[in-house]
């Protein structure tokens, strides 16, 4: 009988000690809760501390009540210029309604994705309205409140509040980089084509004013040197016409030697002369 008892109370402590775990459930600082009563959301905790349900019929939810990230991949957006650019953007948010984030998204995991398309959309839809250069401008402070502004709204639809989005990075895509690249190739090669062909044609000018000044200084030069020996000649004449006055036998000597030197030596000329010819006079008076 004893044993009995035991084994009965033991049971009852076992029962006891199971609902107290099954109703009873703890909320940490950075948590906060939703009891569901068949799925149903009938009380929202936000204090930490240690909770009580009602077992079976009740069960908990647990949502981050810090600030959260979100970081979806890069999009591709088409400006209002027609310019497409890679757009990664990264934003901040808090679960500030857990009961409609509940009605609405149920998980986490389904809010960053509801989220996402949120941010994408109004990043499309702002960026779309303007042009690269404007972007690039101080109106880029503006366009990012005005995104942030456009999700912040969407955003209370599922009971979340955005403390603030933010562009990290917009690049031209991979194929309009080369293509960019390619064109400001062929343009600074045409350009460099524009240069050689300048420079050979100011090359072909310094060489031809080269030449003509060349040309000219050599005929200067030649006409100097041609007045020069002529004065020269006209100077070498006067002197030798006033020494042969002078002494007539020795300019006739002077020129026969000449005579004789312009007619023998090469070697190659022969004459026949005769031995009384005057050609040999001073041939014969050296003789004598």
């Amino acid at each position: 009988m004893k044993n009995k008892m035991k084994i009965f109370w033991g049971g009852i402590a076992l029962i006891v000690v199971f609902l107290i775990g099954t109703s009873v459930y703890i909320v940490n600082q950075a948590e906060q809760a939703i009891v569901l009563q068949f799925g149903r959301p009938v009380r929202l905790v936000q204090d930490p501390g240690l909770k009580l349900k009602i077992p079976f019929i009740q069960n908990v939810i647990f949502y981050d009540k810090r600030l959260l990230n979100l970081d979806p991949p890069a999009q591709e957006v088409v400006l209002n210029d027609k310019k497409r650019l890679d757009v990664d953007s990264f934003t901040r948010y808090q679960i500030v309604d857990p009961i409609k984030f509940y009605k609405t998204v149920r998980t986490e995991q389904q809010a960053q994705s509801k989220l996402a398309e949120i941010v994408n959309s109004s990043v499309r839809k702002i960026l779309g309205r303007i042009t690269l250069q404007e972007l690039l401008s101080e109106k880029r402070t503006k366009i990012m409140n005005d995104i942030s502004s456009a999700v912040k709204i969407d955003a209370t639809q599922i009971g979340v509040s955005v403390a603030d989005v933010r562009i990290r990075r917009a690049d031209l895509p991979l194929e309009v980089l080369q293509a960019i690249n390619a064109r400001m190739k062929t343009e600074r090669e045409r350009e460099a084509k524009e240069f050689r062909a300048q420079g050979s044609q100011e090359a072909q000018k310094i060489r031809a004013s080269a030449d003509k000044e060349r040309t000219i200084i050599l005929a200067d030069a030649e006409k100097q040197a041609q007045i020069i020996r002529g004065q020269g000649d006209e100077k070498a004449i006067e002197i030798w016409n006033n020494a042969a006055g002078k002494d007539v036998e020795f300019f006739n000597f002077y020129r026969s030697l000449e005579a004789y030197k312009n007619s023998l030596s090469d070697g190659k000329s022969s004459m026949i002369l005769s031995p009384d010819s005057e050609f040999f006079h001073f041939f014969r008076k050296a003789m004598k």
